[in-house]
């Protein structure tokens, strides 16, 4: 491998940078989030980033035919992959530290060989079972039931740690469902009509915001608008653009190790930026994820293929 990346740097570079902005992500997220309503935020992301994709899906467009039959999984997958992860990411940053979120996301490629297992007939081996095994422990931990059973664990972090749970949950749920879709229709279009449908179903949430606080628009910052900059043209589009062209020019497992970047990465920002402290359950929970994940889907592929970023 280093001599491919000595050789060739460029689709690696891209593929670092291209994490390094998602782990970023899990920072922004949480400051923006102070200034904004949940909706009207998630809302503004994904009309901004329609409004940018809009030239490239239009092109993309032409190429093929849009089968009248695909459209209610096009809608379904745009419903879990963003509508649903997205509004239980935001609501969980908001109550839990950004460390532990970027972190309890490596559980996704896990859920992928699972889901995939059970509804696709995938192959799934014993070193498999046994990260998979490995990385639930260690989430358990990170979670923080370990802490609630002595009662010392604040109910509302647990909450938080849930719904950043459910938001990969229901990230997996939408790759599966685009499985087949992706096997007629590129990447990129899938990822427009989902961004698409994400903005239509968190329009009217936004309004019923608006309608509450009318004066909200006023109060947001200049920090407040450049989160919404980098969330929108950093995390939605740029960083995808660049993990897609890495991508192509290297390989799915060399793409894979990369991954890795987000949490470490993120948990070092948490701690400069936020001021958040990582404890030494943390850092037992996070080595048992990362190698839970390395084991756990060993020779499994297909949870990278759908790269919409989750958050």
């Amino acid at each position: 491998m280093a001599s491919k990346i000595l050789s060739s740097p460029l689709p690696y570079i891209a593929l670092i940078l291209a994490h390094l902005i998602w782990a970023g992500n899990f920072i922004v997220a949480k400051v923006t989030l102070q200034e904004f309503p949940t909706f009207s935020l998630a809302f503004l992301r994904f009309a901004l980033a329609c409004l940018f994709l809009a030239p490239f899906f239009l092109a993309e467009r032409k190429k093929f035919h849009l089968r009248k039959e695909d459209l209610p999984k096009l809608i379904l997958t745009g419903i879990f992959i963003i509508t649903f992860n997205i509004a239980f990411f935001f609501a969980g940053i908001q109550k839990t530290e950004a460390s532990t979120a970027s972190t309890l996301t490596l559980v996704i490629p896990m859920l992928s060989v699972i889901l995939g297992w059970l509804f696709l007939k995938e192959k799934v081996y014993i070193v498999n079972l046994l990260g998979l095994t490995m990385g639930l422990i260690g989430a358990l931990i990170i979670i923080g039931l370990p802490q609630l059973f002595f009662g010392n664990l604040n109910p509302s972090v647990l909450v938080g740690n849930i719904f950043i749970i459910l938001a990969s949950v229901a990230w997996v749920i939408g790759a599966v469902i685009s499985k087949g879709l992706l096997k007629i229709y590129s990447s990129l279009f899938v990822t427009a009509v989902a961004f698409f449908v994400g903005m239509i179903t968190f329009l009217p949430m936004a309004i019923s915001e608006y309608l509450q606080n009318p004066a909200w628009p006023s109060q947001i910052t200049s920090l407040g608008a450049l989160g919404l900059v980098y969330m929108t043209l950093l995390s939605s589009i740029s960083a995808y653009f660049l993990f897609e062209w890495g991508l192509a020019k290297t390989s799915l497992i060399f793409a894979d190790l990369f991954q890795y970047i987000e949490p470490v990465v993120a948990s070092i920002l948490a701690v400069l930026i936020l001021h958040e402290h990582l404890s030494f359950p943390f850092i037992i929970g996070a080595a048992l994820i990362i190698l839970g994940v390395y084991w756990g889907t060993f020779a499994k592929e297909h949870h990278h293929r759908f790269k919409i970023h989750r958050h």
